[in-house]
């Protein structure tokens, strides 16, 4: 199974779960769950967003515009349908 099915399987699981099995996922994950909603503790990482922050800033990187990020997005999808085919 892909990671992809995992992750759409649990979803649609905890969409639908009652409130003790929700209560028990969350119990069991807890500390992971906490420690990824803390990025900001993270140094390494808020020193690159800062890093990419100020390159933005000063025009050394241009970033995309909406309609190239949609662009890419969707060609992203066109590609990953032609490989599950």
């Amino acid at each position: 199974m892909t990671t992809a099915s995992i992750r759409h399987k649990l979803y649609d699981y905890i969409r639908v779960a009652d409130d003790k099995k929700l209560h028990s996922i969350y119990n069991l994950l807890e500390s992971e769950i906490e420690h990824a909603n803390e990025w900001w503790k993270n140094k390494e990482f808020v020193a690159e967003l800062d890093r990419r922050y100020e390159a933005m800033e000063s025009g050394e990187d241009k970033g995309v515009t909406m309609e190239q990020l949609d662009a890419s997005i969707q060609a992203a999808a066109q590609r990953r349908l032609k490989k599950a085919r």
